[in-house]
């Protein structure tokens, strides 16, 4: 049966080490599945037969710091790795300021909306020509809502 553990990396290098884990662990048997959690900076989880096969995997790939010796289970980490939809109050027409990335500061004008995605199509309202940006909803802000209210 496969035990859940937890491999340390360099923080910031997470995206990288799981490309290095996943290639080596086509190629070698014993690890299922590896994930690296949003917002766990510094660590992988990763679904493998044993400890062995894991630390295999794990040798010789840059950034690995190590692998926790004990396994941990579903309950320990289902926060993490459990999508939960958020109810999204922002809706075509709302004006919204932008609050990270290279336009961060500048106030937009919702003009398309992606829940599935998590985005959202704004058009910047100070620039010279209207072009449409594709954003992450987290970048945006409402400070102003449609007045007519569609849905």
């Amino acid at each position: 049966m496969a035990e859940l553990f937890v491999v340390r990396t360099g923080a910031g290098r997470e995206r990288q080490v799981l490309d290095f884990l996943e290639s080596k662990a086509k190629k070698e048997y014993g690890v299922y599945s590896i994930v690296a959690p949003q917002g766990m900076r510094g660590y992988i989880l990763a679904e493998a037969a044993d400890l062995k096969a894991l630390q295999e995997v794990c040798r010789g790939v840059p950034y690995v710091r190590s692998v926790l010796q004990k396994a941990t289970s579903y309950d320990e980490i289902e926060h993490l790795i459990e999508f939960k939809p958020e109810h999204i109050d922002i809706q075509e027409g709302d004006i919204v300021r932008i609050v990270a990335g290279p336009f961060k500061g500048e106030k937009a004008k919702v003009t398309r909306l992606d829940k599935t995605k998590s985005e959202v199509v704004v058009e910047l309202l100070e620039a010279a020509v209207p072009i449409p940006i594709t954003i992450n909803l987290d970048s945006v802000k409402v400070i102003e809502k449609e007045e007519n209210g569609k849905d």
